[in-house]
């Protein structure tokens, strides 16, 4: 992407000045989890149509539709948040807020668009008033979560938000410790960034954002050799 088109992307991120190469924190491998993937002919169609029949927990008394994820279904990188809250339980969309809109700003600063990348959710449906998901939750979902993820196979992951990186890498810590780091999910390395919701709130953490998102893109470049 042309520096002067990525300037005006950071810009809209709120990021005030580029920062170069030099300036990527330390990046040591944190957390690795391994994660058994049962081996089942599974297919998008089919898997779809579990989630949104899906009754396992009791946040399908309550959601208006299921949160299934978008977008490219062969992608290197796949975005994993928090919960659906209100306009993506309404619009069965991830991300379709104003912290989807922020996320979308934050992908273009890297080169990439909403429709290059898979986005979907650790729970697949809103739970009431946008409270946190339950453990059982959590847990009823996150098979759902690992198809998803062998049907992508997705070279890098980026998680948005606590709740998303704590569950996907199986620890009890603040994000403000996870991010920074190279984790690992499987095959995948997984980079952890402040939600964007978030960042709306706090906006002096863009910058850390944007830090974590250079780790990724270099991330990816050295796997790809």
């Amino acid at each position: 992407m042309d520096n002067s088109i990525r300037l005006h992307y950071l810009q809209a991120l709120g990021v005030d000045v580029w920062l170069p190469k030099t300036s990527l924190i330390d990046t040591p491998i944190a957390a690795i989890v391994e994660q058994f993937i049962p081996a089942i002919n599974d297919n998008w169609d089919a898997l779809q149509a579990e989630v949104t029949d899906c009754k396992h927990c009791v946040l399908c008394e309550t959601r208006t539709q299921t949160v299934f994820g978008s977008g490219n279904k062969n992608a290197e990188w796949m975005i994993i948040g928090d919960a659906p809250g209100q306009h993506e339980d309404a619009q069965g969309l991830s991300f379709v807020d104003s912290a989807g809109q922020l996320l979308t700003e934050m992908l273009r600063a890297i080169g990439l668009s909403r429709d290059a990348v898979f986005i979907t959710n650790i729970v697949k449906c809103r739970p009431p008033n946008d409270r946190k998901p339950h453990v059982d939750e959590l847990e009823s979902c996150h098979q759902y979560l690992l198809r998803q993820y062998a049907l992508v196979q997705p070279k890098i992951i980026l998680v948005l938000g606590a709740l998303a990186a704590q569950t996907l890498l199986k620890v009890d810590v603040p994000i403000s410790e996870l991010r920074g780091k190279v984790h690992a999910f499987n095959k995948s390395p997984v980079i952890v960034v402040y939600h964007p919701a978030y960042l709306l709130r706090a906006p002096s953490e863009k910058q850390k954002a944007w830090l974590d998102l250079q780790l990724a893109v270099r991330t990816l470049k050295d796997i790809k050799g």
